[in-house]
């Protein structure tokens, strides 16, 4: 049984071997590859199944409303900031960035500029509410976005005449975009970024600080350079015009809605419940022009688009997904993944009684090896598989199997190669053995 453990160890470390080659060898992420089974779906992960399908509808956050801000100027904004502060809300997020593109600061190139008195309405507005965080963007120099671009060395900022009075936060968030057309799918955010050695702050981490500093301490306290954001809902926007449109596609989650939303018109007309603002946080954003416009502009692809495979359309906008974000941190409700070193533990151990159970069968049942390695390792994928699911889904618990998936898949080729290479080596060595021997 030692003999048989001992094979079991070497051929283990063999299929590692083989995944660490394959791995070196290209610029394709092996690991990767075997993540929910080969990646055939490329931007699905079996974590989206339990984030659309299996979690339960979420209560309505009453703490959180999203104000959309449509297509609004600076002095109808500043009039919307207004509105909304005088109902007495504890932080007021603006998800928006008030500063000319490229920092050009003519008027052909930032025509914002000639709206002297719109810019000044906006920064009394933002000064006299005294609690509103804006958007800020992390930029990387060219040399830079070469070489890494989770690295950054600027910062797009409002102009002083509106940051001076406000409290700031970074919105950029995790897509692996590239450019603002590309696919954007969200799952993360990074909490903080450090920029010239000083520590920034994500938008929804600057909001949850000001409303609740304690909670968002023990968030930060994680120390985790990225988060994944436990999404809960969406607001609905399947609004009356949206659903007139014939033969429009449109994407939803499968979920209730989670957030309040007002519109444009209805906070301007101030159409709402006088007590909705009250020391709750509001995030102000653009949500279409109109609540329902199936406009792509700052949407995402999320885990919770109803499509959990093959998605069409972005499903959230970008404020909605800062408000997941901030919801997360306010109820603790964070996402725990398996440390690195646990994802080699779980596929080894998986691995090696893998092994030693097809070295068994090699050994008792020759004649129904073929079938019954194949019939395990397909079982393997389909446990794994199904324990990654319900381990998100019951207790918020990600587990990146990948490398486990990886080695069920490939223990029975390397098994075979393994095996054909000891019967050689065998059959050489009895070669020379009967030579010795024979006088």
């Amino acid at each position: 049984m030692k003999r048989v453990w001992l094979q079991g160890l070497f051929i283990t470390v063999f299929v590692f071997a083989l995944l660490a080659l394959g791995n070196s060898a290209t610029d394709f992420k092996i690991f990767t590859a075997f993540d929910t089974i080969g990646q055939a779906l490329k931007d699905f992960e079996l974590t989206d199944y339990a984030f659309s399908k299996l979690r339960p509808d979420p209560k309505p956050e009453q703490r959180i409303i999203l104000v959309n801000i449509g297509a609004l100027s600076r002095r109808e904004l500043a009039q919307e900031i207004s509105i909304v502060s005088k109902y007495g809300p504890r932080v007021i997020g603006v998800d928006g960035i008030f500063t000319c593109e490229g920092g050009l600061r003519d008027s052909i190139n930032c025509p914002a500029l000639l709206d002297t008195l719109g810019n000044l309405m906006l920064s009394q507005a933002i000064q006299e509410a005294g609690n509103v965080v804006l958007a800020e963007k992390l930029m990387q120099t060219d040399s830079l976005s070469k070489t890494d671009i989770d690295l950054y060395d600027s910062l797009e900022l409002p102009d002083p005449i509106f940051s001076d009075y406000a409290f700031k936060g970074f919105v950029n968030l995790p897509t692996n975009a590239v450019y603002q057309e590309d696919v954007k799918l969200c799952r993360s955010i990074f909490p903080k970024i450090a920029v010239n050695g000083k520590d920034h702050l994500a938008f929804s981490v600057q909001i949850a600080y000001r409303y609740d500093s304690v909670v968002t301490k023990k968030f930060l306290a994680r120390n985790n350079p990225e988060e994944i954001i436990s999404y809960r809902g969406n607001i609905e926007v399947q609004q009356l015009k949206l659903k007139s449109l014939q033969n429009q596609e449109t994407a939803a989650t499968n979920f209730g809605t989670m957030f309040y939303v007002v519109d444009v018109d209805a906070v301007m007309r101030e159409e709402f419940a006088k007590e909705l603002f009250k020391d709750n946080i509001v995030i102000m954003g653009y949500l279409g022009d109109y609540l329902g416009d199936p406009s792509w502009e700052d949407k995402f692809f999320t885990p919770l688009n109803s499509k959990v495979a093959g998605r069409a359309n972005p499903d959230m906008f970008g404020p909605v997904v800062h408000a997941n974000a901030v919801a997360m941190i306010l109820n603790e409700d964070y996402v725990n993944e398996l440390p690195d070193w646990g994802k080699y533990a779980v596929a080894f151990i998986i691995c090696l009684l893998t092994v030693v159970l097809f070295i068994e069968i090699d050994q008792r049942i020759p004649q129904w090896f073929d079938a019954l390695s194949v019939l395990i390792q397909l079982f393997e994928v389909l446990v794994i598989s199904l324990v990654i699911i319900y381990a998100f889904s019951l207790w918020n618990l990600k587990l990146d199997l990948s490398i486990a998936i990886g080695v069920s898949a490939l223990v029975g080729p390397a098994y075979d190669i393994f095996k054909s290479v000891q019967n050689e080596i065998n059959r050489r060595l009895t070669i020379r053995r009967e030579k010795v021997s024979t006088p």
